[in-house]
């Protein structure tokens, strides 16, 4: 075998880690995924760091937990000073190309005031190459879709939103209605093909290719036969309480959520099925791209010679807790999948494996960097799993929990301070989750205590229950000590001395409990 040298790293967007048949999931069918996770490793307990897009890009990115990065919400400047994964492979001569997006805010202080990228959050994360660049305008696919003879909106996002003139599923209709655009010119095959067309300009030349795929981001409308694939009257229940207001009264930042526009799901549970039956065909559809992919890759003598990454950046409530879209503390919007395929023969002896340690995306950009023979920076809070591509588990010392933070914040505004009565910086929470407990932490509002055994649909805070107060003052002090081993550390294994600047990188340990 020729030895690898090729990288696809692909990203869902807003893919639960449930939904794959590999994990087990009652009814959505991921052949493709499954295929891949069973020619490579797949991990189990995967979490994303932050929430939304932008935040928990920027933490897959460079490596780094939003307590360091500071890029909070989506239009928060990501500061240039941290490098990230494709910035350290392009110094080093690697060419990584872009199809998709990165959701990267430019820090203002290097640019004109008037510098157009300052309009948007959805810039672009230095270091890496546009070749298809999509977005809130994906104009690229309008482009293409303008050659096929369709008419575009002027609001060009309205392509993911326009159905077929039938009746939805909740009136009356057989199943829900499609998006006009038919499968085989949906953006998801488009964006596929696109990469397919990069690889074959190529030709024997190394790569390395970011797809970061839109779907199964909302809106919740699928093409034919996607939309037909999932009838909603069977699909999952969902995991809530028998009102929106009686899930608030869990915390106060949950009532004031579950109340706001766009987060608090319909009161209609037919509609709220048909949304749940369309997220699963959007994602059947997402994998049989994949799928069109790496037969490609196959047929090229590619698969043999490419490391493939495929993971989301965060997850979706659907319904969950009363919630759409990804916020706070529940386990929906941040388990999230991840499948690494390593073609390397060191990785033959653990292909099948799923690995139930927990990790994180903060590990894939040192994954990224390992696999390429590149040394991960001082910045970065994660390891890389390379190690366990390899051994099919973990090493030693690995950690036992993952670690999120969700910065509610709004500096546009300042709806979430003024409805819970906070400062700007205090409108954040942090979470440590391990097998048994979940502990969240509120800058200025009470902290929530779950334990995961007895109430695995986190339906009962027990933070000021008297059998548990022990457990929480040590979650507590855990979550404390994470948090100082993994302050901002750029610089701090340096010291000056009369000799000159003497460095010395203290080993990346995570403590297993």
């Amino acid at each position: 075998m020729a030895p690898p040298r090729n990288v696809l790293f692909i990203t869902a967007d807003q893919w639960r880690a449930d939904c794959l048949s590999a994990a087990g999931h009652p009814l959505v069918r991921t052949p493709h995924l499954d295929a891949l996770a069973g020619d490579g490793v797949r991990f189990a307990r995967h979490y994303a760091q932050a929430a939304p897009c932008g935040p928990s890009r920027a933490s897959l990115h460079t490596g780094m937990y939003l307590q360091n990065h500071r890029s909070g919400t989506n239009g928060t400047p990501l500061d240039a000073r941290h490098t990230n994964w494709a910035a350290e492979l392009r110094a080093r001569g690697h060419d990584p190309v872009l199809f998709g997006y990165t959701d990267t805010s430019a820090d203002p202080r290097l640019l004109d005031p008037d510098d157009p990228v300052l309009r948007s959050y959805e810039g672009l994360l230095p270091g890496i190459r546009p070749v298809v660049e999509m977005g809130t305008y994906p104009h690229a696919w309008a482009d293409w879709l303008r050659e096929r003879g369709y008419e575009i909106p002027d609001e060009v996002f309205e392509l993911y939103s326009r159905k077929r003139d039938v009746p939805e599923w909740e009136d009356g209709g057989d199943v829900p209605a499609p998006l006009a655009i038919p499968a085989e010119h949906h953006d998801t095959f488009f964006m596929t093909g696109s990469v397919m067309d990069y690889v074959r300009e190529q030709g024997p030349a190394p790569w390395v290719v970011h797809l970061s795929l839109l779907r199964p981001h909302p809106p919740w409308i699928a093409p034919e036969p996607y939309n037909a694939l999932y009838d909603p009257a069977e699909v999952p229940g969902f995991n809530r309480a028998e009102s929106a207001e009686a899930e608030g009264a869990q915390h106060p930042w949950l009532a004031y959520q579950v109340g706001q526009r766009g987060y608090r799901c319909p009161e209609d549970e037919r509609r709220l099925r048909r949304l749940k039956a369309s997220y699963y065909g959007l994602i059947s559809e997402v994998d049989d791209q994949i799928g069109r992919l790496i037969a490609f890759l196959k047929e090229r003598g590619l698969y043999d010679r490419t490391l493939i990454v495929f993971t989301s950046d965060h997850g979706e409530q659907m319904g969950d807790h009363w919630l759409l879209g990804k916020c706070g503390y529940f386990d929906e919007s941040f388990h999230i999948p991840l499948i690494i395929r390593d073609p390397r023969p060191e990785s033959d002896a653990a292909r099948g494996s799923c690995i139930d340690a927990f990790s994180e995306n903060v590990d894939l950009m040192p994954t990224l960097l390992d696999w390429l023979g590149v040394e991960v920076p001082v910045q970065c809070d994660g390891r890389s799993l390379r190690p366990m591509l390899e051994s099919g588990k973990p090493p030693a010392r690995w950690r036992g929990e993952a670690h999120w933070e969700y910065d509610f914040r709004d500096p546009a505004r300042n709806e979430a301070e003024t409805a819970l009565g906070l400062t700007l910086h205090q409108c954040s929470l942090n979470v440590i989750r391990d097998e048994r407990y979940k502990y969240v932490h509120f800058t200025a509002l009470p902290p929530l205590f779950f334990d995961l055994q007895e109430d695995p649909e986190e339906r009962v805070n027990r933070a000021e229950d008297p059998a548990y107060l022990s457990r929480v003052l040590e979650y507590a002090q855990r979550m404390l000590s994470w948090r100082m081993n993994h302050d901002e550390q750029t610089l701090t294994h340096m010291t000056l001395t009369e000799n000159g600047v003497v460095e010395r990188r203290a080993p990346r340990l995570q403590e297993h409990r």
